[in-house]
């Protein structure tokens, strides 16, 4: 037992520990303005689940996962199943069916399916990296995306699709895919994109991405409201910040979704720059400690997997960061370890458990 604790990446332990504090922080700070706490209680019982989980999965040899491709397709399968379950079993929240509820908690599946499509991706490229010349394997790659992406985008969350297109790309760019093939993939994502204008998104998706595009167009009081309360917050700050509590934007409810969506600009209005510094040095630190596990890796599935994760989280942070401080649309991505969101939480420790694994097997 202290043999296994003493060959922990306690650096990275830390890391997520002081990410996870100040969001802690923060969900305190907005529910004092709201007078209800009950989001920071589930928070705390959502963290301790997740690092329960984070220790135990360090104990298993991850090349039991690698080598049981049965066991991947079961949870891939699984997880296909819980996304196609929302549209019959989930309860509507907020005008949308994503989460199951589980007495006062939810549960996001779509958070799940990211973690899944990591293990599956890894292994199937992992055994396939001399072949990565075959249109065939992206394709079939592709496939395996596309599934999940069609039940995300339908409840809707173009978000997570995102995410899901990006975490597809970056794990086929690991895995050496030709330039040539990737600027193909690249132009065939912008003209499904320029399809899905009139054919697919919603009208609220559209004014979203119009807001950004053309701000000076949009209605203030309306789809760009939130972003600009948010740009409001962040230039609050100044450098130390209004104190914890006493930001205005985030205390009088000025801000949306300050515990989720926006919570990087209500710590920015709280903390001010010391604050943002601190949480993007953490972040680096975070994504350097992955990396390095990556590049230590010896075999092709632990690379790939180690890559596959930072890419999902650089990917979730630059979203979120970018949606707060106005340089990219609102899409309604969390902020890792930090944002209130009990299913990418317990989803992002048990990534970086088998992570633990990876470093000590």
């Amino acid at each position: 037992m202290f043999r296994h604790l003493k060959q922990l990446d306690w650096i990275l332990i830390g890391v997520v520990f002081l990410l996870v504090a100040i969001g802690f922080l923060s969900l305190y700070s907005s529910s004092l303005g709201k007078g209800d706490f009950s989001n920071f209680n589930k928070q705390i019982i959502f963290f301790a689940f997740g690092v329960f989980l984070m220790f135990s999965l360090s104990f298993f040899d991850w090349r039991a996962l690698r080598d049981n491709p049965y066991l991947i397709l079961i949870l891939y399968f699984f997880c296909l199943a819980a996304l196609a379950g929302l549209f019959f079993l989930a309860p509507e929240i907020r005008g949308v069916q994503r989460w199951y509820k589980v007495g006062e908690l939810t549960i996001d599946p779509i958070e799940f399916i990211k973690l899944v499509l990591i293990i599956l991706l890894a292994k199937y490229f992992s055994t396939r990296h001399v072949e990565m010349y075959q249109i065939r394997h992206i394709l079939i790659s592709g496939v395996y995306v596309l599934i999940p992406c069609a039940l995300v985008f339908l409840q809707p969350d173009l978000g997570s699709v995102l995410i899901l297109i990006a975490l597809w790309a970056g794990i086929l760019i690991v895995s050496g895919i030709s330039f040539k093939r990737f600027l193909i993939l690249f132009l065939c994502f912008l003209l499904v994109f320029a399809l899905s204008w009139n054919l697919a998104l919603k009208d609220y998706q559209k004014d979203r991405i119009l807001s950004f595009v053309q701000p000076q167009a949009a209605d203030p009081l309306a789809i760009g409201w939130n972003q600009r309360q948010a740009k409001i917050a962040i230039g609050s700050g100044g450098l130390f910040g209004q104190g914890i509590g006493s930001g205005s934007q985030t205390q009088y409810g000025f801000l949306p979704e300050s515990q989720t969506d926006f919570i990087f600009a209500a710590i920015a209005e709280e903390t001010g720059l010391i604050g943002v510094t601190t949480i993007l040095f953490l972040f680096a630190v975070l994504i350097w400690r992955i990396s390095k596990i990556a590049l230590l890796a010896r075999t092709n599935f632990a690379r790939i997997f180690a890559s596959a994760l930072n890419i999902l989280l650089i990917s979730q942070i630059f979203i979120n960061i970018g949606m707060n401080i106005g340089i990219l649309p609102i899409v309604g991505i969390p902020l890792p370890l930090i944002s209130y969101g009990g299913s990418n939480l317990v989803m992002t420790l048990l990534g970086l458990g088998i992570l633990q694994s990876i470093k000590i097997h």
